[in-house]
């Protein structure tokens, strides 16, 4: 019988650790921007504001994948309990301390900052069938998105309302909640584990992911360019609050329904879908124009994102899942840094609609590494 969400959800224990996780990474998807704000208001420098913000993303990427190592070796519990404690020490510092000190504690909360969707992820891999997998990771695809969709939202509106200490002690808190909820769920918690071993294709996974991280990274500063460039900087939020739902349909409609095609081949159609429909993106005359072509490519983001977790979860000893799904985050903020760099330059030289060329470029970088991608 074809698993649905119910059933998923229905599975003993699944449902509290799927919400519980998915709670907190709305306080993830807060923390970046939110210090953003926060620095900015004590300061009146988007310069040191971004240093907090930078320095929170890159011990995140840089130090996740090792406490999700941690989390392999020793249990989730066991990690979790410390992860929390030190990411809401390490927040109250920055709201507490001076600025010298809040820049450090920025860097000690993005390093202690726990993994919760990776985490989420495994607790799935050890309680379902490989079958039931497709449908759980959709799940957690939604939640990602939806988390990353309401978090900066929640942000800038506190924000603007001269609440940013507000909006990072409320993303400490749904991180420091969620986390903790999720230690004392050791029922649904994978055993520690024996280091294990990746098998080869697992690096092309993670290249996979910076590929899509690259996409992610052009979209983010192209579109704010090219409505400052067309004289209707207003229209920049609608279009990726459009782009976001169409991913989040897309999402949805993609875990609804069992496919009989292996998961390599429909990661190839994805990725020939993004790669075609991104082409659309530099040849935009309009704001209409850019939000239609923003819906159809974001739409193939959401099973993208499955189909590499899927893969990673079947390319990975079990011992070692919770730092590959890791990595996958981590290629993905790489790549996202790179080409928001990129974009960037391209968009001041040449002009936003030369900057939306790097989206197909990323498109083909993710097909060519798909077709090449080893069976089985």
């Amino acid at each position: 019988m074809p698993s649905t969400y119910r059933s998923v959800l229905r599975v003993p224990g699944a449902a509290p650790f799927f919400f519980t996780a998915a709670a907190g990474r709305v306080g993830i998807a807060m923390t970046g921007l939110g210090l953003l704000w926060l620095l900015h208001a004590r300061t009146g420098s988007y310069g040191t504001a971004g240093l907090a913000a930078g320095g929170f993303a890159v011990a995140e990427a840089g130090l996740g994948p090792q406490l999700a190592r941690l989390a392999d070796r020793f249990g989730q519990p066991r990690v979790l309990t410390v992860s929390v404690a030190v990411h809401g020490i390490a927040i109250t510092g920055v709201l507490c301390s001076p600025t010298p000190a809040a820049l450090a504690f920025a860097g000690c909360a993005g390093a202690a900052v726990p993994q919760l969707g990776a985490l989420s992820a495994v607790r799935w891999a050890h309680l379902l069938p490989a079958a039931d997998l497709p449908t759980a990771f959709a799940l957690e695809s939604l939640a990602n998105a939806t988390a990353f969709f309401l978090g900066p939202v929640l942000v800038t509106a506190l924000g603007a309302a001269g609440q940013a200490a507000l909006a990072s002690a409320l993303a400490a808190a749904l991180i420091v909640g969620g986390g903790a909820a999720l230690a004392v769920q050791r029922r649904t918690a994978p055993p520690p584990a024996r280091p294990g071993s990746s098998r080869p294709r697992f690096l092309r996974l993670t290249l996979l992911n910076l590929a899509v991280g690259l996409y992610f990274g052009t979209m983010g500063v192209s579109v704010s360019a090219f409505a400052t460039e067309y004289g209707v900087p207003g229209a920049a939020t609608p279009i990726v609050a459009a782009g976001s739902v169409a991913g989040l349909v897309s999402g949805w409609l993609h875990g609804l329904r069992r496919h009989p095609a292996p998961a390599r081949l429909q990661l190839v159609v994805a990725a020939a879908y993004l790669t075609g429909t991104a082409l659309l993106l530099p040849l935009a005359p309009s704001a209409l124009w850019l939000g239609a072509a923003v819906v159809v490519t974001e739409a193939a983001i959401p099973p993208t994102l499955v189909l590499l977790n899927v893969l990673t979860e079947r390319a990975v000893d079990p011992a070692v899942l919770t730092r590959a799904l890791t990595w996958n985050n981590s290629a993905s903020a790489a790549g996202s840094a790179l080409a928001g760099f990129l974009a960037g330059r391209v968009a001041d030289t040449l002009g936003a609609s030369a900057a939306f060329g790097v989206a197909p470029v990323a498109g083909f970088a993710l097909l060519a590494l798909a077709v090449t991608l080893p069976s089985g």
